[in-house]
């Protein structure tokens, strides 16, 4: 069976040389960049998840996440590693279309253990359609791409995982904390503001058919076609 392969990008020799270690001996191939600019000349698509440190000389962490998703348009799953924890940090990250945020110092199991969930969340499901279409938005599920009006849109992974929830049921109220239990259930520390940050950059991204995504004030958000 194939190891899943892995790419740590951290600035610190000893935090990538305790990663790699810690993660080849937990079955995982796993390599290393020391700057975000040496990580994107790697990048390709063997890589199943990206340990991405948010403080590096040159680019940053929250920068390369940027490229990754929307110059890229790649849907790699990105864990964040920062000493920097405060609530904006946080969200800042997820913002940036990470998946998870893991705080300095850290403890080798907990890293190893976010890892596993991150990739288990993210493997492909194999009882999903290929593709939902509502109104002018149609949302290829297989390839992970959203075309609006006929045009390609970019999405990072959890604005996509979002958007594909709630056009998957159309009408149905999602409130933040059953977008939460369906999209985050292995992820600790995420906030109701991280929900209504990635539906605003949703709806940003939907153009002339924001008006599709819409809150119900009090209960949650609904994805419903309107003309």
């Amino acid at each position: 069976m194939m190891k899943e392969k892995l790419l740590i990008v951290d600035d610190e020799a000893g935090i990538r040389e305790i990663l790699q270690f810690n993660l080849e001996n937990a079955g995982y191939d796993v390599e290393c960049a020391a700057s975000a600019e040496e990580a994107l000349e790697m990048l390709g698509p063997e890589y199943r998840l990206i340990l991405l440190d948010v403080m590096m000389g040159g680019m940053s962490g929250l920068q390369m996440a940027y490229v990754l998703r929307n110059e890229f348009h790649t849907q790699i799953p990105i864990i964040f590693l920062t000493a920097k924890t405060g609530q904006e940090d946080l969200l800042a990250g997820f913002a940036a279309g990470g998946d998870d945020y893991i705080p300095k110092p850290f403890s080798i199991l907990e890293v190893i253990a976010r890892v596993k969930a991150v990739l288990k969340r993210t493997e492909p499901s194999a009882d999903l359609s290929s593709m939902v279409e509502q109104g002018a938005v149609r949302i290829d599920l297989e390839k992970k791409l959203v075309y609006v009006d006929g045009d390609p849109v970019a999405f990072s992974k959890k604005e996509f995982e979002v958007l594909a929830l709630l056009a998957s049921h159309p009408g149905q109220i999602f409130s933040r904390e059953n977008i939460i239990d369906e999209l985050w259930k292995e992820a600790p520390y995420v906030l109701d503001r991280t929900v209504d940050v990635h539906i605003a950059r949703i709806r940003s991204k939907l153009g002339a058919r924001k008006n599709y995504l819409t809150n119900r004030t009090g209960y949650g958000y609904v994805f419903n076609v309107v003309d």
